[in-house]
């Protein structure tokens, strides 16, 4: 039972921690929206992939991660309202 305790209190440490982690109360919305920015931030920060965009769009790399950069915003399009309690 104190094992169990132990890995419940680390999850939530983590969650408490890192936002991308989610939590019991973590919408659709916002799970989708931590997964599209963590993929930008990596495609971002990997110069062969920003490359690779750049020769499969035509375009500069410049204009690529202005383009990403934007869509990290809202990559999701606006939160959904969420209904009065």
């Amino acid at each position: 039972m104190g094992d169990r305790y132990n890995i419940h209190s680390q999850l939530e440490h983590l969650q408490s921690k890192y936002i991308g982690t989610g939590h019991a109360d973590t919408s659709k919305w916002e799970w989708l929206t931590n997964q599209h920015r963590d993929s930008s931030a990596s495609y971002l920060g990997h110069f062969d992939m920003l490359n690779y965009f750049a020769v499969a769009e035509n375009e500069a790399k410049a204009r690529i991660k202005f383009n990403m950069l934007e869509r990290m915003v809202q990559p999701c399009g606006p939160p959904p309202e969420r209904p009065e309690d």
